[in-house]
């Protein structure tokens, strides 16, 4: 059942009844410091016992809430913990990456992006724009998500995550094909991204979009970890490969490198954890 409600700009909106009473659930057991019955919880969102039953046993089935066995009270999981703090830390790369991101613009003044890998795609975080007045239009745009497999900023995700996470990966995204340049088979991206361990950093010499060129490296966080990529993309006519490897992979790596200090990274960010 749908119901109409007003968004934050007055404006009228469809939203899915059950879920947002599943949320008023959630709500109402994140305000509690202990776990709360079925009576408490619907008498709080005034909903029938009945209604607030089944949502219940929908949300324990998801492993948002869970009832202990003694009292048969509800409480919330640690699911949401680690929902907030992945959310935390998207805010926080964001907002550290301001200045490096603002660094890479003013020396090579091409488009600099931050991306982070979500459920095999890369998402767009944040990005500045180049001021050059030739521009190309790319895809990649903050919100935006796309696949990683073709991307600089999605390959330096790919190659800094654990084996047994990335076969999961390439097992379960498509390798579609965009332009001639495109990797679409799952050992040559292997090898691809053995490549960008060693090196650290990854290229993308118009495998997304035809005539555009992009270069990223990988952001680690004090444990290691690959947490975000930070790179910059134009029209091939200005990223050439002489470019790319006499001045723009430097910079790139060297600001990266400095971001992932900043994120408490202790050892060289072009050292695999």
């Amino acid at each position: 059942m749908n119901a109409i409600l007003k968004d934050r700009n007055n404006e009228e909106v469809a939203t899915v009844q059950s879920v947002g009473r599943a949320l008023k659930i959630l709500e109402v057991l994140s305000k509690q410091c202990a776990p709360l019955s079925v009576s408490d919880i619907a008498h709080r969102v005034d909903l029938k016992l009945s209604t607030v039953y089944r949502l219940l046993s929908t949300l324990v089935h998801y492993d948002f809430v869970t009832q202990e066995d003694e009292t048969s009270k509800y409480r919330l999981t640690l699911k949401l913990l680690h929902m907030g703090k992945t959310a935390l830390d998207f805010y926080d790369l964001r907002t550290t990456a301001r200045p490096f991101m603002k660094e890479l613009l003013n020396r090579c003044n091409e488009t600099t992006n931050l991306a982070v890998l979500e459920e095999g795609d890369v998402v767009y975080i944040d990005q500045l724009e180049s001021t050059n007045l030739i521009l190309v239009r790319m895809f990649a745009k903050v919100g935006s998500r796309g696949p990683a497999h073709c991307t600089a900023t999605g390959k330096t995700l790919l190659a800094g995550l654990p084996e047994d996470e990335l076969d999961k990966i390439l097992n379960s995204i498509s390798l579609d094909h965009f332009t001639n340049a495109t990797i679409t088979e799952r050992q040559i991206l292997r090898k691809e991204l053995a490549k960008v361990r060693s090196s650290g950093y990854a290229l993308d010499l118009g495998e997304r979009e035809n005539e555009v060129k992009c270069i990223a490296a990988p952001v680690r966080n004090h444990e290691g970890k690959v947490i975000g990529a930070i790179g910059v993309s134009g029209p091939a006519t200005r990223i050439t490969n002489y470019y790319l490897k006499t001045e723009l992979k430097q910079l790139v790596c060297d600001v990266a490198e400095k971001f992932s200090k900043e994120m408490g990274h202790s050892g060289n960010s072009l050292t695999t954890p």
